[in-house]
């Protein structure tokens, strides 16, 4: 069985966009997306990932491509009021912004073992089931 893990925006990111000045974070976003683990991500990674995308001047049909790619290859959840209310309590407690908090929440209701960031502390433990991995150190 593949581990389920939640990967954050900032990987996928990383995997599309390619320069000189972040060309070890690309092969390291590509090889953990290629990986044999059961990638969980929510609509919100999409939307900044669209957004991320935009800012770089990608093409919109390009960007349309990508994320249809990571939809095909990614249980993608969508937030609900239970989502938002684990947020609320996950940020007043962990001091998170309110982005990453609902991306914390939506990783605990799936039940991912791991959320793959930069954003947030390197082997934090989040409510004695998460654990915060920053795949670039």
């Amino acid at each position: 069985m593949n581990d389920r893990v939640f990967i954050d925006t900032n990987i996928f990111v990383y995997a599309a966009l390619q320069d000189d000045s972040n060309n070890n974070k690309h092969k390291i976003a590509i090889d953990l997306l290629q990986s044999n683990i059961e990638i969980i991500i929510n609509t919100q990674v999409i939307n900044e990932f669209y957004n991320v995308l935009v800012k770089h001047k990608i093409q919109d049909t390009k960007i349309i491509d990508y994320c249809n790619e990571i939809i095909e290859n990614t249980f993608v959840d969508s937030q609900n009021i239970e989502t938002l209310r684990t947020a609320w309590r996950i940020k007043i407690k962990y001091c998170f912004s309110l982005w990453d908090s609902l991306v914390v929440a939506s990783a605990i209701q799936n039940n991912c073992r791991i959320l793959y960031s930069e954003d947030m502390q390197h082997n934090q433990i989040i409510e004695n089931s998460l654990k915060i991995v920053n795949p670039f150190i």
